[in-house]
């Protein structure tokens, strides 16, 4: 996994609720994902979880008091506002949810709130009735309109007893957020269809057609174009990936499925990466029950399956559309040749018979092309990071000066 978070400084706030305990796992996170983590604790989150805990995890001093003096002369809350390149409250009770939406500031954590300008992440949690109540509400919708990201609370079992919305978000969830409020918001307000993965086609009830593709590439795009503040669709072949957060999914089977799921999302979409192995053919016949083995060797028929970005790239019109070229040979060539006869606007070529190239693996290299020879090399990394490399040349593309000025007159009539 790549350290999406290296080199960044990620203050993080706990106060007071039964839910310190999760702080420890998102401290560890943070940390595992290379972030130095400082943590600031409220006196009620005292009573939860020990700051000697937070401490050990994140490799840095606790933050707990104002006006301790050992803490001023070291670091100060200025300077501990100053270092943050993002913050995240969790949990963040009702209490500093208030706090905060009033500027309130009447302890460590909201006077250094109150003085920072880094991106903050608010993850309330707290009894369901609570989280209800129209006065938590009205203030989480104020921190809203100031641009503060509030990472909506889990369902389910609480410990105070009941059963509702209030739980804290998943670590890997506030995860995301962090990265995301770290990251470019270069494709805000744009809506990306990703494909990914592989294609089954049936012989059988039992047997089927498919090729090595696991959808790697393709889930490192969809999350990495939601990190970057797109709304993300992804349309993914067979394939025990988890979905990325915040990434609406569209599971598929057959390369008719995927194309038909990307035929009625492309109408939306303003972006199109496909970055999907479909099948290139299937069996001309799909026998009903299991076929039996026979003395002899066995004829199977194939025919081909539609070319789904020759099928939508004649119809682009504005939208900005990505091919992938996966080969073992003449992998430019191939690519090129691509690109120009589907009328795409970049392609992305990699050997897929490298070892650390190829499918099921964690990494890749890849040559983006763009019409009229535009050419960038990505040198092996891993494929969060060829997934950011891309959406940096799709970005690059759309800001071209006609592009840019065709799309906001395409803007001006939808409104």
């Amino acid at each position: 996994m790549a350290l999406r978070l290296e080199g960044k400084t990620v203050l993080v706030g706990v106060s007071g609720g039964i839910a310190c305990y999760k702080a420890a796992d998102l401290v560890r996170a943070l940390v595992k994902a290379g972030a130095i983590v400082r943590v600031m604790m409220s006196s009620a989150a005292q009573q939860f979880l020990t700051p000697l805990t937070l401490q050990t995890l994140s490799g840095n001093p606790v933050h707990t008091d104002t006006f301790d003096l050992t803490q001023e002369s070291e670091i100060g809350h200025i300077r501990l506002a100053d270092s943050a390149d993002a913050i995240i409250i969790a949990p963040a009770t009702a209490n500093i949810i208030a706090k905060i939406a009033t500027g309130i500031g009447d302890d460590l954590i909201t006077t250094v709130l109150l003085a920072t300008r880094a991106p903050l992440v608010i993850a309330p949690a707290m009894n369901v009735h609570m989280f209800e109540n129209p006065v938590v509400q009205e203030n989480l919708a104020r921190l809203r309109q100031r641009g503060h990201r509030i990472v909506e609370p889990g369902e389910g079992f609480l410990a105070c007893g009941y059963e509702g919305k209030g739980r804290l978000a998943d670590t890997e969830v506030l995860l995301a957020e962090v990265e995301r409020a770290l990251a470019p918001q270069d494709l805000a307000g744009a809506r990306v269809l990703v494909s990914a993965g592989p294609n089954r086609e049936a012989l059988d009830p039992v047997r089927f057609l498919s090729n090595r593709s696991t959808g790697k590439m393709g889930f490192a795009l969809a999350a990495a174009a939601r990190r970057r503040g797109a709304e993300v669709t992804l349309v993914a072949g067979p394939t025990t990936l988890p979905t990325p957060i915040g990434v609406r999914r569209i599971d598929v089977v057959t390369a008719a499925d995927m194309h038909r799921e990307l035929s009625r999302e492309f109408r939306d979409a303003t972006i199109l990466l496909m970055c999907a192995a479909v099948a290139d053919y299937r069996p001309a016949q799909t026998a009903a029950h299991k076929l039996k083995k026979q003395k002899t060797g066995m004829q199977l028929e194939l025919v081909r399956t539609t070319d789904i970005l020759a099928d939508l790239a004649p119809r682009k019109g504005e939208r900005i559309v990505v091919g992938f070229a996966a080969e073992t040979e003449e992998v430019l060539a191939n690519a090129e040749r691509k690109l120009s006869d589907k009328n795409l606007d970049l392609i992305v070529a990699n050997d897929v018979a490298g070892s650390e190239t190829g499918f099921a693996v964690d990494t890749n290299a890849v040559v983006i092309l763009g019409r009229g020879g535009a050419r960038t090399e990505v040198a092996l990394t891993s494929k969060d990071e060829v997934a950011d490399r891309v959406l940096d040349a799709v970005c690059q593309l759309a800001q071209q000066p006609q592009r840019a000025a065709s799309s906001a007159r395409s803007r001006r009539r939808r409104s």
